[in-house]
């Protein structure tokens, strides 16, 4: 059975944010191999959108870190839940035309790696329907002051259980968290 992850990267302020300036060879490696434990990735319209120009990555000499992202990225199944997607452009993938909890029950039976969800908006009803194990959250050193923030439309309070934390030195932090009545 796979664990269900909630990743995203994140401001100071709790929202979604760009970590280009804050990456470095060993958050690209770490980065990396949480990615590994991944079999499938999870997605709305928005948020692969951003992630597709992974698949037409064009491998670049000196950027290992990025052509092994690209690699990785590809070689991963794709679950769009998208109304408004008329149809992948990458390969591995296909679109769920609305959130259904009971089919999301059944991939993370049936998977024999993890599974990871991106995207505020989504996650949100992952969080709601009880599918989350764990919350992998990458917080830059920036504060945005605005914009999608990474825990959208969460009613009530998520009580969490701090389960490990890894600093880079460019300021970046990795926190893992598991939902108090779900052991790591």
């Amino acid at each position: 059975m796979g664990k269900l992850t909630y990743g995203m990267m994140m401001s100071l302020d709790g929202f979604v944010t760009d970590p280009s300036d804050h990456l470095d060879e060993e958050s690209l490696g770490f980065i990396n191999n949480e990615m590994r434990k991944y079999g499938t990735e999870i997605y709305g319209r928005r948020m692969y959108e951003a992630m597709v120009y992974w698949e037409t990555y064009q491998q670049q000499s000196g950027a290992e870190y990025a052509n092994d992202f690209a690699r990785i990225w590809k070689g991963l199944d794709k679950l769009v839940i998208s109304s408004s997607l008329e149809q992948a452009s990458s390969d591995k993938t296909r679109i769920m035309r609305d959130f259904r909890a009971e089919e999301i029950r059944q991939l993370k039976t049936e998977s024999t790696k993890d599974i990871s969800v991106a995207g505020p908006t989504l996650a949100a009803q992952f969080i709601k329907a009880s599918l989350i194990d764990e919350y992998a959250l990458y917080t830059i050193p920036v504060i945005v002051g605005a914009g999608n923030p990474v825990f959208k439309d969460i009613e009530g309070q998520l009580d969490l259980e701090f389960v490990e934390e890894r600093r880079f030195p460019t300021g970046m932090a990795f926190q893992r968290y598991v939902p108090r009545n779900k052991s790591a």
